[in-house]
């Protein structure tokens, strides 16, 4: 399949200014040397801009919220009297709006802008948790309250992500950069949350928990508010919602490389990455206590921090191959797990492995931001996000039969293999393999 280039000068002419201010620099697909030199002209750095600080400090909000939903919910509902049926219904009625409307997502961000679609997310998740904290401060008489405030909170973030990707080019020259401090503060808040919110739970206070959320949504829509975008890349006005999927369907499906990953990641994702936590937890408990599962997945977390950081600084000629060999680190702790190894073992594995993703994902997320057209890449993300995500539930869903039928070994094992000819596909796939970078905007 012949491959799409990223054409600035098309994106250009395709875009309408929208969210432009006075004197605003212009940004994005259109007017990439002229952001670069603007920014470099008042001294703006290539990652630290003032857009970018503010972006940062909306996106780690936002993470630290999303990270600490799920734990307070399932540990309220738990600590609540309430059985794990329940936890379970309340994370598949907030996950499941999430994989369903992504792509929706997506169309609109481009139809609307990110920025606005983004802070119309924020305030909607936090009336959803002002609302949430209210139902748990004072109690749950209606279960079918609870799962509305769930669907509502899936669908914003539904609303959100798309926009989340495609705004960092027009925050930050160096783009690999920060991906690599946002791929940091994700790694961050997803240590930090769980464990704030698992240590709020346990005071009885899940509804301060949700408190704590809506001011971190509320924080995130303020700070971006105050950006100051220029040019933002957007489909051709009157085109029908449907026209543009189609048109997103068709960009994601042009790029071999694009979708060649989303493919192999969804086999990955089914048979190593969904089924692990689960399985991998089942072994790890019994055998060495709850405090010590904690622990390793805390290794997993610092190490992310770690291939986040080497991420800002380490820019390869072919970012995807690179990734793909930080990949193979991940079969080993699923086989450190088989072999039985002492928990510090696992633990310095898990280290390796979070390394590992922390590379990949600042290398797939650069790489899909500077090679797809702005006016697209709403779209062309949001497809990416409902092929390779979607798949996890089905795979974490599968491991207690998959174990139920054929043990714990097997089914680590079979995640070890997978994983191993997941990176050797990434490697032998031409297109992937071979993806330059995009010229440096810095």
């Amino acid at each position: 399949m012949e491959e799409r280039s990223t054409d600035h000068a098309a994106a250009a002419t395709s875009a309408r200014i929208q969210d432009r201010p006075e004197e605003a620099p212009p940004t994005g697909e259109a007017g990439t040397a002229e952001a670069a030199t603007g920014a470099a002209a008042t001294g703006e750095g290539a990652i630290w801009s003032r857009n970018f600080r503010y972006y940062f400090t909306a996106r780690s909000a936002g993470l630290l919220s999303w990270a600490m939903l799920p734990v307070a919910v399932s540990a309220g509902l738990l600590s609540g009297g309430y059985g794990l049926g329940t936890a379970g219904y309340a994370m598949a009625f907030l996950v499941g709006p999430f994989a369903g409307l992504v792509l929706f997502g997506g169309v609109l961000a481009d139809r609307f802008t990110a920025r606005r679609l983004m802070i119309a997310a924020d305030l909607t998740n936090l009336t959803a948790h002002t609302l949430l904290a209210l139902l748990f401060i004072h109690g749950i008489d209606h279960l079918w309250q609870l799962y509305a405030l769930l669907v509502v909170a899936g669908t914003a973030n539904a609303m959100f992500q798309p926009g989340a990707s495609s705004t960092v080019p027009l925050v930050a020259r160096d783009v690999q950069g920060a991906n690599g401090v946002l791929r940091t503060s994700e790694a961050l808040t997803g240590l930090g949350g769980p464990a704030l919110a698992g240590a709020m739970v346990g005071l009885g206070a899940t509804g301060w928990v949700m408190v704590i959320s809506a001011v971190a949504y509320g924080t995130s829509a303020t700070c971006l508010f105050a950006l100051r975008l220029g040019k933002v890349p957007a489909p051709p006005a009157g085109e029908s919602l449907w026209r543009n999927l189609a048109v997103g369907w068709q960009e994601f499906r042009s790029r071999s490389w694009l979708w060649g990953v989303i493919v192999i990641w969804m086999f990955y994702a089914v048979l190593s990455w969904g089924p692990q936590l689960s399985v991998a937890a089942s072994v790890i408990v019994p055998r060495h206590g709850a405090a010590a599962f904690g622990l390793i997945n805390c290794a997993l977390g610092g190490g992310t921090v770690a291939g986040g950081l080497l991420g800002i600084r380490y820019k390869p000629a072919h970012p995807l191959a690179a990734g793909a060999v930080a990949m193979m680190a991940y079969p080993l702790y699923p086989l450190g797990i088989v072999l039985g190894w002492p928990v510090w073992l696992l633990a310095a594995a898990q280290v390796v492995v979070g390394v590992g993703i922390g590379v990949w994902g600042v290398m797939w997320a650069t790489s899909v931001q500077t090679q797809v057209p702005g006016e697209v890449l709403n779209r062309v993300h949001a497809y990416e996000v409902a092929g390779s995500v979607g798949m996890y539930p089905i795979g974490s869903a599968l491991a207690g039969p998959a174990v139920g039928a054929f043990g714990t070994d097997p089914v680590l094992m079979v995640g070890v293999v997978v994983s191993l000819l997941t990176a050797c596909a990434l490697l032998a796939a031409r297109p992937i393999r071979t993806l330059g970078r995009a010229p440096s905007r810095a």
